[in-house]
Parts: C-alpha cells; sequence; structure tokens
C-alpha cells in the first residue's frame, strides 16, 4: 500500500476510534510509523485528509446507491441499500458522529458535501421509485421528496442525536443497528400489504444480525 493511501486509512481508524478533534497528524504518523515531515509531504494538514475521506466516502456512497437497472427480487434490494447504510454509518462513524462541525470547519469540504447530497438525493428519489413499482410502497408521487429527505435526515443525525442524548455513548455496531430500526418503523406506515410482510423479514434479519454479532455470554454456572 503506498504511503499516502496508508495515511487515509490510519485517519480513519484513529478518527474513528477516537474522535477527529482529539487526533492531531502527528497522531496519524506515529500510528504508521512515519516521520510528520513524510506526512506533510503527502497533505498539508488534517482538514486535507479529512477531504480525502470524503472523497472515498462519496465514491461508495454514490455507487451503493445508484438505482438498480433490470429485474430483481424485491426483498433483495431491500437488504441491499439496507445493509449499505449499516456499512457506511460503521465505516465513516466519525463523520456521521459530528457532521456538523466538520463541514463548518471547511468551506470547500461544505460545498463539495452538498453537491453529492444533491447527487444522492435523485439516486434516493429513483430507488423510492422502484419500490413503489414493485408495490412494496405506497406513496403519491408529490410526496416522494418529503420522503426520502425525513429517511436522509434520520440516517444524517442518527449518531449525533445518539451522542446529544447521551455524552458519554460510543458508537458500536449496536448502536446503528438501532438506527436502521427505526428506519424501517418509519417505512412500515408507507408500506402495502406486500411491503409490511416484507420489512418484517428484513426487521427480523437485522435483530438476528446484531444479535449474532454479540460476544458469547459468560456462564454463571461455572466456577
Amino acid at each position: 500500500m503506498k504511503t499516502r493511501d496508508k495515511i487515509v486509512h490510519a485517519a480513519l481508524e484513529l478518527f474513528n476510534e477516537h474522535g477527529e478533534r482529539t487526533i492531531t497528524t502527528n497522531h496519524i504518523a506515529a500510528h504508521i510509523d512515519i516521520s510528520p515531515g513524510n506526512l506533510y509531504y503527502h497533505f498539508r494538514n488534517k482538514q486535507e485528509i479529512i477531504r480525502e475521506i470524503f472523497k472515498e466516502y462519496s465514491t461508495e456512497l454514490l455507487e451503493r446507491f445508484a438505482p438498480f437497472e433490470g429485474n430483481t427480487e424485491g426483498l433483495a434490494l431491500l437488504k441491499h441499500y439496507l445493509s449499505s447504510i449499516f456499512s457506511l454509518m460503521w465505516k465513516y462513524r466519525f463523520f456521521y458522529s459530528n457532521l456538523p462541525e466538520i463541514l463548518q470547519r471547511d468551506s470547500q469540504l461544505h460545498s463539495d458535501y452538498i453537491q453529492v447530497q444533491e447527487k444522492l438525493q435523485l439516486n434516493l428519489v429513483n430507488i423510492i421509485q422502484l419500490f413503489i413499482d414493485l408495490r412494496f410502497l405506497s406513496i403519491q408521487k408529490s410526496d416522494i421528496e418529503a420522503f426520502v429527505t425525513t429517511l436522509h435526515m434520520i440516517v444524517c443525525g442518527w449518531l449525533s442525536y445518539q451522542s446529544a442524548m447521551s455524552p458519554r455513548i460510543k458508537v458500536t455496531e449496536h448502536v446503528i443497528h438501532q438506527g436502521m430500526l427505526h428506519m424501517i418503523c418509519m417505512v412500515k406506515p408507507r408500506a402495502t400489504e406486500l411491503g409490511q410482510k416484507q420489512l418484517e423479514l428484513l426487521e427480523e434479519g437485522v435483530t438476528a444480525m446484531y444479535e449474532l454479532n454479540q460476544p458469547a455470554m459468560p456462564n454463571s454456572m461455572s466456577a
């Protein structure tokens, strides 16, 4: 792996584990055993590293939420998009946890973020229309954009909301799973009878996924 890529991956790991605000370029350099000067050869400051992480995030985001073309099975699509939400929130959790502050510090990043979100909004509208065509959802055309915006707000604000409600909270897979279940709950009132059944299956799958990832409890009867 090239040094530039190592810096980006190390920064993402440290930001996720300790919070972006507490990590400096010296921490990042030490984490991959290079000198600060070597890091500055690739990035002038921490903000440039954050921008590079955002580029990777944006590419992955738009790829994962591209409208699907061709015949497909509806439940598989639901699983794909919900899994994508979880994967992105977990992989880039520092960004979701502290989004407003990160954007306020960097006007260029804020501008780039808005452009990406506008593209994403169009994709999400098309995805919701697909689920309407599959008779999973029943939503008036005039309400689709507002519905998409509501779901988008839940995803973007979920980790910030959790932090606000409990300052000492640690972002875990469980916290993100709870956000996914909340999203399913928001979609249910708009689902058809067929859609309700598929969402219930999806809900069971999300719960099972969380339980599967939990460490085994110690046997209380053991010596």
